[in-house]
């Protein structure tokens, strides 16, 4: 199986190419920047990086040499997990957010549409869409986006169901709730406030903390991902989430304790970012039961393991920046 992931060093994307690798495929990766550290790229750490090959590729600059390597490689898996995400800094240049997530991925859309031998496209989206969620919400839940990064969102899903409707175009959606877990950017909240507490420095916490979350581990992401992409029903969507919903606050007292450094000496209370939702509460029964999936690393394990992975790269970690970096 060849499979090509867009975003490949993303996150989620590094996570997904190691998964796939261990499950035999040879993958082809995608990113608009060159590789990051080692530290940040699970593939790296496991040695299984022999059947992968990266391409500096530009989702809004380099499309067509992209496509060209997917076409000549006759490539029928593609998993796209690109683009721009930071939902607080979406309001400071939307229409950076538009370019990459609607234009520039529909484009693309429409171009994968015309190639005869696609499996299966594996959209990787966002609840972000469907705002903030009262008690736990299934895949047919009405969209009500309240960010510009939502919105964007919203607009490729929308237009890629109309391609599967009109078309047939061979897609799967996914909506996954808080991932973490090891090789993750440092200016998320796990990361971010692992590295605060060990360094001394004073975490923020917006709003008191008191946003509801329910944070799965990205090894059981990158399965279920697997699991869609070879198994889902094409057209359909499906939620990753565990049912453990635990606030910010809580989290980061998890956290403290974990380190040994008092919540009150380690976190100090700030305002809210605008258009923050309150909680995000996904109904994943579909994927468990369609799919045979279910989540097998809980929190504390989860968060030791990020413990684990800061303590083991602690001095590459401290070199690398340590909040969100825009790029247009």
């Amino acid at each position: 199986m060849k499979i090509a992931v867009i975003g490949s060093n993303s996150f989620s994307g590094a996570s997904f190419v190691d998964h796939a690798l261990a499950q035999g495929a040879e993958v082809v990766g995608f990113s608009r920047s060159a590789e990051p550290h080692r530290c940040f790229l699970p593939y790296r750490w496991s040695g299984r990086d022999g059947r992968f090959r990266f391409y500096p590729y530009d989702l809004n600059h380099h499309q067509d040499e992209m496509l060209r390597v997917i076409e000549q490689e006759r490539i029928a898996y593609v998993v796209n997990f690109a683009a721009q995400s930071m939902v607080g800094e979406s309001w400071a240049n939307p229409e950076h957010w538009f370019q990459t997530n609607v234009v520039a991925t529909i484009r693309l859309h429409d171009r994968l549409r015309r190639f005869d031998f696609l499996t299966r496209y594996v959209h990787i989206t966002t609840p972000e869409v469907y705002g903030n969620t009262e008690g736990f919400i299934d895949e047919n839940t009405p969209f009500n986006p309240s960010t510009p990064y939502a919105v964007s969102r919203a607009a490729a899903d929308m237009s890629l169901k109309t391609f599967f409707d009109t078309y047939g175009f061979p897609v799967v959606f996914t909506r996954a709730a808080n991932v973490y877990g090891p090789g993750q950017q440092l200016y998320r909240i796990i990361p971010r406030t692992i590295l605060f507490l060990k360094t001394g420095r004073k975490l923020q916490l917006h709003g008191g903390g008191q946003s509801r979350r329910s944070f799965i581990h990205i090894h059981d992401v990158a399965a279920a991902t697997w699991a869609v992409m070879t198994g889902g029903v094409n057209g359909q969507t499906y939620h990753i989430s565990t049912n453990e919903i635990v606030t910010i606050r809580a989290l980061v007292e998890r956290l403290c304790a974990m380190v040994g450094v008092p919540f009150e000496s380690g976190v100090e209370i700030a305002g809210e970012r605008l258009g923050k939702d309150a909680a995000y509460m996904l109904d994943s029964r579909k994927i468990r039961e369609s799919l045979g999936w279910s989540d097998t690393i809980g929190l504390d394990q989860g968060l030791y393991d990020c413990l684990a992975w800061v303590d083991a790269n602690f001095d590459d970690l401290l070199a690398q920046p340590a909040d969100y970096i825009h790029k247009p």
